[in-house]
């Protein structure tokens, strides 16, 4: 039975607010571990759409991701939405206690739901990683990290010290596989050059950036960055028609609030 077939029984029962309450006491009974944590706008959401018969697969995911971003586990989810599946599928009126069962939630309905729960998790482990594992470049999350270290040393110091290299490819006449590998190829002339402890960080699809200190070695040190890249992307007739690389200094901000937003903004 899927959900349009589910609320069709359950013509003439209560509206949201007792469907809601109905789904929470399921998965209360089921063995929910937090329940000041059940109650998310989504619940509501998930609620309106499902009263309404339409398909409520959009208000699922953006469940599953809730939940995920709650952290809730998989498991957990699943128990609460198979309380859902179960209240919905019991006859109009009913009051009686439902026993929930995952492997009778319908497909559409456990799919959506994996999959918003897994894509913010997806997202959350990509964002807590240190490298990039396509071009062994750090990740903009390393490089916030490192940012903070940098103004923590330099209020102790007194004075800033460092600097922004940022390295920017033209890749709209590139794409797919293509634009991979021009990052890939800026990434091994960045480590080249830069391979003196620098913190070395991809901030976009086609931005890197270099965070170091200043010294008299970095004028000479753009020269060869702009050379090597040049030449590297030369090599691989696929990211020929790479726009020439762009290499500047940013000066850092006073705060590193300012930092992390410049550095956002810089990745778009």
């Amino acid at each position: 039975m899927d959900v349009r077939e589910a609320v069709a029984r359950r013509s003439g029962a209560g509206g949201s607010r007792a469907l809601r309450s109905r789904w929470r006491t399921a998965t209360m009974a089921a063995g929910w571990a937090f329940p000041a944590d059940w109650s998310l706008a989504e619940v509501d959401d998930v609620c309106r759409a499902v009263l309404e018969g339409g398909d409520a697969s959009g208000e699922l995911y953006r469940l599953g991701g809730a939940r995920a971003e709650a952290g809730a586990g998989l498991a957990e989810t699943l128990l609460d939405l198979a309380a859902l599946h179960a209240v919905l599928a019991e006859p109009p009126g009913s009051t009686g206690i439902v026993s929930p069962s995952v492997d009778a939630i319908p497909a559409r309905m456990l799919r959506s739901t994996a999959l918003g729960w897994g894509d913010v998790m997806s997202r959350r482990a990509a964002e807590c990683a240190a490298d990039n594992p396509l071009t062994g470049l750090a990740t903009s999350a390393y490089l916030n990290t490192r940012l903070r270290e940098v103004y923590a040393e330099a209020r102790a110091a007194g004075r800033q010290e460092h600097v922004l290299v940022v390295v920017a490819l033209d890749l709209t006449r590139t794409s797919g596989w293509s634009r991979v590998v021009a990052m890939t190829l800026l990434a091994d002339a960045l480590k080249e050059v830069f391979d003196a402890g620098e913190t070395v960080a991809s901030i976009g699809s086609s931005t890197a950036c270099v965070l170091l200190r200043r010294d008299r070695h970095l004028a000479r040190a753009l020269t060869n960055l702009r050379v090597l890249t040049a030449d590297r992307l030369a090599v691989d007739p696929h990211v020929a028609p790479t726009g020439p690389v762009r290499v500047w200094l940013e000066e850092l901000p006073p705060s590193c609030e300012d930092a992390v937003a410049l550095v956002a903004g810089l990745g778009r």
